[in-house]
């Protein structure tokens, strides 16, 4: 059946992709087993920082709860990324078949995508909260915050659907694909395609400026509307921490932002090696480090830490 669809529509789909990865580039092991103790940060990290929002009531914030969907995020994008990353290079298997490169494809644009998004709802939060701090538990509800996470869901996930689509009606002319990726690469996958693949195109340019170019924009204004209503503020302990509670996310932002957005900008002028090796530790690092970033610049978060560490160790009898 699925022969006979694909010969109605003409369309060749390849059997195998073959992930090329880095080239000449000597004892590339090492950075792959990095990139093993990153996850492993990464997983235990987030999955920390996952179960002190939900033990602590103090936590259970419109502001954690998106918090908690940044770290569901983080672990969901470098489970995509990584473990199959390791399978690829370290173990060798840079064969990878068209179902399963379509997947690793699908699972890693939804989940990076939606890490932008959740830096973006964060910065919302922290614009209402310092701007309109008066009408913050008004605006920014427990259903208000979850209606924008789960809408923001929806429209990643109807858009990598809609991208992931467009690849299969691309046609294919030889039965072993190329990509000059780390994994199996939107933009390395359709252009190497032997018909239209227009579509593919427009939604190569419009993910990125949905994924990216908006949240960065948002987030600019965000800060912009912060800093005006800073230099307002006239008590410098107020300004203090104001800025305190900005720090941490301002620094997942650059973190995440700075790489990515300048291999993009700066695509056709970059070699192949140096676009793979920006792109994966976009992937594997800003996940790893926002638990760490949230948990050392958090005060409020410290002290449920705290609190939590007390109520288990000090007084276990108490429960």
């Amino acid at each position: 059946m699925n022969l006979e669809l694909t010969e109605n529509r003409n369309i060749s789909l390849p059997s195998y992709f073959y992930i090329s990865g880095f080239s000449g580039i000597p004892h590339m092991r090492y950075y792959y087993i990095f990139l093993f103790f990153v996850y492993i940060i990464t997983v235990l990290g987030n999955s920390c920082l996952m179960f002190v929002i939900i033990m602590d009531r103090n936590l259970h914030t419109p502001k954690y709860l998106a918090v908690f969907n940044l770290s569901l995020t983080d672990i969901s994008e470098s489970t995509a990324a990584i473990p199959q990353l390791l399978d690829t290079f370290l173990f060798g298997n840079q064969l990878i078949p068209y179902g399963l490169c379509m997947s690793n494809m699908f699972s890693v644009l939804l989940f990076l995508a939606m890490q932008s998004l959740t830096l973006t709802i964060l910065s919302f939060d922290r614009l209402v909260a310092i701007s309109l701090p008066l009408r913050y538990h008004m605006i920014v509800t427990h259903v208000s915050m979850l209606v924008i996470i789960g809408a923001s869901w929806t429209l990643v996930l109807l858009l990598t659907i809609i991208g992931v689509n467009f690849m299969s009606r691309l046609s294919f002319c030889k039965f072993i694909v190329t990509v000059n990726s780390f994994y199996c690469d939107h933009g390395p996958i359709y252009r190497s395609a032997c018909n239209n693949n227009f579509p593919s195109s427009v939604i190569a340019n419009l993910f990125p400026a949905i994924i990216l170019g908006f949240p960065v924009f948002f987030i600019i204004f965000s800060y912009t509307c912060i800093a005006v209503t800073l230099f307002k503020i006239t008590t410098p302990q107020d300004r203090q921490r104001a800025t305190k509670t900005c720090s941490a996310h301002l620094i997942l932002v650059a973190i995440f932002y700075v790489p990515i957005t300048l291999t993009y900008a700066f695509w056709p002028f970059i070699n192949t090696n140096t676009r793979i090796i920006n792109l994966s530790l976009t992937t594997a690092l800003p996940p790893m480090l926002n638990p760490i970033i949230y948990t050392f610049m958090t005060e409020e978060f410290m002290v449920s830490v705290k609190r939590l560490l007390k109520r288990q160790f000090i007084y276990p009898s108490h429960k």
